[in-house]
């Protein structure tokens, strides 16, 4: 009698995740987790208008955490591994896929965020690096950085127009990254239905919207003198 060996334990996950869809499902689930991340982290920051004893009571209160704080650093570094792992994968897929370029491109109804994934994503991933580096451990702001005063640290990295350009484009980017990313994760999840479809495109939207103009803000008010 033949025997046919069925997958299973660790196997179970990793065959799933081989697939096409597997990834784009892991995509979604990162995403949507980093979405929420990304929504709490700005309203947070955004007591930056309130003044410096609420922005360094916030900051206070994460570190706080202590033990707990460095358990979210490390799932929402998994979360960010994974999801550009996943989407890398994905885009040698497609371009295996079609290894030689059209003669001529058939204009097909998509949005200028869709068609600029594979670049925003990239501009996102260097914006973050720079950010840790600027107001969490200090090395981009140099002798200007003050440790505990994260009040101080935003006003002195904003004060500097070249950096607060650099935020302001990569926010930009991160709205129109996120507006085609929350879209794409509802599908992937599957669901997608005609009667769905505009009010999800219409929240997909809204989110990006906001955390454009919530991230943009802050630079502004800085160079504006609008806070200081």
């Amino acid at each position: 009698m033949s025997s046919v060996a069925v997958p299973g334990g660790l196997q179970r996950p990793a065959t799933f995740y081989q697939s096409v869809v597997g990834k784009k499902v892991v995509m979604a689930a990162t995403g949507f987790v980093l979405c929420g991340f990304i929504m709490g982290h700005m309203i947070g920051n955004l007591q930056l208008f309130q003044g410096a004893e609420k922005l360094n009571h916030y900051a206070e209160l994460l570190q706080s955490l202590g033990g707990a704080l460095w358990l979210i650093r490390g799932v929402l570094l998994g979360c960010v591994l994974l999801h550009i792992f996943s989407a890398y994968q994905l885009w040698r897929i497609k371009a295996e896929a079609r290894p030689e370029a059209y003669v001529r491109k058939a204009t097909i109804a998509t949005s200028y965020a869709a068609r600029t994934m594979i670049w925003s994503g990239p501009i996102v991933g260097a914006f973050l690096v720079y950010h840790i580096l600027h107001f969490t451990t200090g090395q981009a702001l140099g002798s200007a950085f003050i440790k505990g005063d994260v009040y101080h640290n935003v006003i002195a990295g904003f004060s500097n127009p070249a950096a607060a350009l650099f935020y302001i484009v990569a926010n930009v980017l991160l709205a129109m990254h996120l507006y085609h990313g929350v879209w794409s994760m509802f599908q992937s999840l599957g669901v997608n239905h005609p009667r769905y479809t505009p009010i999800l495109k219409t929240v997909a939207k809204i989110y990006g919207w906001a955390i454009g103009i919530g991230n943009v803000a802050m630079p502004l008010a800085v160079l504006t003198q609008v806070v200081k």
